[in-house]
């Protein structure tokens, strides 16, 4: 994630602004540059200073705070490039669902932010595209069936419950995992989507499972072993969490969601201009100066050569605070290899490797 800047007072900007706190202008994401810009109205429409030669609405979510994107005016669309992907969402007259399914779309709103700048197939639903990206954000109802989180076939379904610190929190604490948040929720369950895009469409089945294991092997038995025996004693030596110790889908898609960590937090420490020099010992693999665009990173041994030091500096001072570490992991020798393959499949992607 970048910083941005208000291009008409200078003052700096996050992505989740509405509003400049300087000038008082009205803030919006376009899509199109990849800029957050600051607005002026013109007339049922609202001309950008980023890009003053064209001119935009606000996505229909606006109207409920629920996005700050911008649509063409040229266009026909009503959502934006986020919100497009959107199939079913809660009831938002309802006060509770409303606030949690703002928190579900600044999560959403971040992920996208990602496939766009990693140039990822993103297709929607009135694309044509047998399998496109469409999300659903489902909330339980009393005598109904209980939402799981999850991705079947191009739809990520998010349960809204998950959007409530205390029951998320709950559910960590209960299932005994190290981390659990809205947006690790969508970066896990879009690398579903996106085995199947560029594993199984890319034709890249053999490579994959000679890194991964074999993905054909029983899925519901495996779920089972897993809660009932638990992970193998070895797996932190192979593995970048317990879960992804499962099955191999689970494996991929929690070491597609760490590579997403990994890069979206290096371009916000490269935003900050953060190094890390630490005062005692003379250990290089401690060092680092983040000052290369992540997300095109020639090679994953970049990514994790400035990743490992910003982890320690960042876990240290969480535990100064009194606070869990803010990435309670530990990425071993196969984690690495796996991470480095999803790197070039990414470059793939976008017509890069």
């Amino acid at each position: 994630m970048q910083l941005f800047q208000c291009q008409a007072c200078g003052q700096r900007l996050y992505f989740e602004n509405v509003r400049c706190e300087r000038c008082g202008r009205a803030l919006g994401y376009l899509t199109d540059v990849g800029v957050l810009s600051a607005l002026e109205p013109d007339g049922a429409a609202w001309t950008a200073y980023a890009r003053p030669a064209g001119r935009y609405r606000f996505c229909r979510n606006w109207e409920q705070m629920g996005c700050n994107w911008m649509v063409d005016a040229a266009q026909e669309h009503t959502y934006c490039a986020a919100c497009r992907h959107n199939r079913t969402i809660p009831d938002i007259s309802l006060a509770e669902n409303l606030i949690n399914w703002q928190k579900i779309e600044v999560a959403k709103r971040r992920l996208m932010y990602a496939i766009l700048r990693f140039g990822l197939p993103h297709p929607t639903a009135a694309s044509g595209d047998p399998e496109p990206l469409v999300f659903e954000f489902l909330a339980e109802v009393p005598g109904g069936p209980k939402v799981m989180t999850g991705h079947d076939n191009g739809v990520i379904t998010i349960a809204l419950k998950e959007a409530d610190d205390a029951t998320r929190e709950a559910a960590r604490a209960s299932m005994g995992e190290l981390y659990r948040t809205l947006l690790g929720h969508f970066r896990h369950e879009v690398g579903h989507y996106y085995w199947d895009k560029l594993v199984r469409d890319g034709g890249h089945l053999e490579s994959y499972r000679a890194l991964f294991g074999d993905e054909r092997a029983d899925y519901g038995e495996a779920v089972q072993r897993h809660y009932r025996d638990g992970p193998p004693v070895d797996w932190r030596e192979h593995y970048v969490s317990s879960y992804a110790t499962m099955h191999p889908w689970e494996d991929w898609a929690e070491t597609w969601a760490h590579y997403l960590h990994i890069v979206d937090t290096l371009e916000m420490a490269g935003a900050f201009g953060i190094s890390i020099t630490p005062t005692v010992g003379d250990d290089a693999g401690t060092q680092t100066r983040i000052s290369f665009d992540a997300y095109h990173a020639g090679d994953v041994q970049t990514l994790l050569d400035a990743w490992l030091p910003l982890t320690y500096a960042v876990n240290s001072l969480n535990r100064s605070m009194g606070q869990p570490d803010l990435y309670p992991f530990v990425i071993p020798p196969p984690v690495a290899i796996k991470l480095g393959y999803v790197h070039e499949l990414v470059a793939r992607a976008r017509g890069l490797g």
